[in-house]
């Protein structure tokens, strides 16, 4: 997944960048993501008080109402938040707000940050250590808990904010001796595999899987999420060709299996135990994953894809098919990595497998955009390869948005690609989708809308994450906006309603004003 570890594919080697940290204020401007008067000051007081609005472009035509439309924020080796370990929790909350703004002035309408880089937390856990990332030295107190302010954030934009976690990966390091003293892997030594210089803990163990699980759920039942995220890091991924040392949990635990079925059945196992868990204690979350781009190649399975890269369920025992077909998670979102036209794993080749994979299945897909490609040579020089890519997931309905890799280069705007997808694609605000099998009875609508002299105002609705307005109606009706706030300036004159949106974008029925 997206961090500095290499995802291979035959003819050709993608690594991951550690991008030098940049941060950008966001500008207001119309059409873009605006803040009220009271934002603009730096003080925690004034970010209390701040309201948001994502307005519609001028003169431009609306995209699709519902639509992902999303960014991976990478805590691990500091390559998106913070910029670097040790900065102070003032300057760390500065840097994750201009991070999100720029964000909102760019269309994106949902994070996926990451909260568990390496079986540590950039949240107060009593299960496991402080991550090294905020402070330089796992396990030392950064003096505040990031999380709730991170989520925060994310809502007070209309994000919506997906705890991301690696469910495996322990240790970056495979010095068990040299972690804080409370890390799991030193108070289980027989839980970790040391391969390759890190270490791992072992998918094969009951107990690995209920420790993750047990992680995860404490997150989703203390903090505000949206959802959980699993990256495409379930075994290895090959490396130096060493063997994965599960020996003896694979003679204990077999029950007859070959060693390759064994393991996707220990993944498949965590997966459908994180999504029970999950949805049981909050039926309104959403679970997701975010796999390596190829299951298969055709030429090991008839139903793989015209693909000849390393295929995620024989190198690293993933099964997305699996977890499709059980209902296990909500969504997909394959990291489609490559360029239209490579050879080994073509992007024009993926996007139709995987809606075929997703079709009728009632599991979400969205599409993960290698950004941080953009620039590093070949087909990413050209500042259209991923607006193409857009272009061509408009041909499937079954995809349902984009996620992109990452929040760095969303904010650098490399070759000014983010603004080419903001002027072509995300010319109007989109609502996030909705997932079949979540909670669907939506929230009262609003009340008292009126106007006065062009702004609409309405009385808020409890429970509201933000407010859709739209200006027509019937066939000529279009979403202009999505608020957090409670009024909306208009633009033009002309018919409008305003609908309440609750936590999953579900929609009350509308009021209506009119405007000149």
């Amino acid at each position: 997944m997206p961090d500095c570890d290499s995802h291979r594919v035959r003819g050709g080697q993608v690594k991951r960048p550690l991008i030098a940290a940049v941060t950008v204020a966001a500008t207001a401007s119309a059409g873009a993501y605006l803040l009220v008067p009271e934002a603009s000051g730096s003080s925690s007081a004034a970010l209390e008080r701040a309201s948001y609005v994502t307005a519609a472009k001028k003169d431009l035509c609306p995209a699709a109402k519902r639509q992902m439309r999303g960014m991976w924020i990478a805590t691990t080796q500091n390559i998106d938040w913070p910029s670097k370990a040790g900065l102070s929790p003032a300057t760390q909350r500065a840097e994750y707000v201009k991070m999100l703004d720029t964000a909102a002035s760019r269309g994106i309408n949902a994070v996926f940050v990451q909260v568990r880089p390496a079986s540590d937390a950039i949240y107060r856990s009593s299960l496991e250590p402080w991550s090294q990332y905020l402070t330089g030295k796992a396990g030392k107190n950064p003096g505040w808990d990031p999380l709730p302010f991170l989520i925060s954030e994310a809502h007070k934009r209309g994000m919506e904010f997906h705890a991301w976690f690696n469910p495996y990966r322990a240790a970056y390091s495979d010095n068990i001796a040299a972690l804080p003293a409370n890390h799991p892997a030193r108070q289980h030594p027989g839980w970790v595999v040391k391969h390759e210089g890190r270490l791992y803990y072992n998918p094969g163990l009951p107990s690995v899987r209920d420790h993750v699980t047990k992680v995860i759920m404490d997150v989703v039942n203390r903090y505000d999420i949206d959802g959980v995220h699993f990256d495409d890091y379930f075994y290895p991924y090959p490396g130096q060709g060493t063997k994965f040392n599960d020996t003896a949990a694979f003679n204990k635990y077999r029950d007859g299996r070959s060693l390759a079925d064994w393991r996707r059945a220990n993944v498949n196992q965590l997966v459908a135990q994180v999504d029970r868990a999950v949805h049981r204690a909050k039926p309104y979350l959403k679970f997701g994953i975010s796999p390596f781009g190829i299951w298969r190649n055709k030429s090991n399975d008839p139903t793989g894809s015209r693909t000849t890269g390393m295929s995620a369920y024989d190198a690293i025992y993933a099964d997305p098919k699996a977890w499709i077909k059980a209902g296990t998670v909500d969504y997909l979102t394959p990291q489609l990595y490559w360029n239209r036209g490579f050879a080994a794993a073509d992007y024009d080749v993926l996007v139709p497998w995987w809606a075929n994979a997703v079709k009728g299945s009632g599991v979400d897909l969205y599409i993960g955009q290698g950004l941080y490609q953009i620039g590093t040579g070949g087909a990413w020089n050209r500042p259209n390869e991923i607006p193409s890519h857009l272009a061509v997931n408009k041909r499937y309905p079954e995809v349902k948005g984009d996620v992109y890799f990452s929040a760095k280069q969303v904010v650098q705007n490399p070759l000014k690609v983010m603004t080419r997808i903001d002027e072509e694609y995300y010319r109007r605000p989109a609502l996030l989708p909705l997932i079949k099998g979540l909670p669907t009875k939506p929230l009262g609508p609003v009340k008292n809308l009126r106007n006065a002299g062009g702004t609409l105002t309405w009385t808020g609705v409890p429970g509201a994450r933000a407010y859709a307005v739209y200006r027509g109606s019937g066939n000529s009706c279009e979403l202009v906006a999505v608020t957090t706030r409670s009024s909306f300036q208009t633009r033009a004159n002309g018919s409008y309603q305003v609908t309440s949106l609750d936590r999953l974008y579900n929609e009350s029925t509308p009021a209506a004003a009119r405007v000149g």
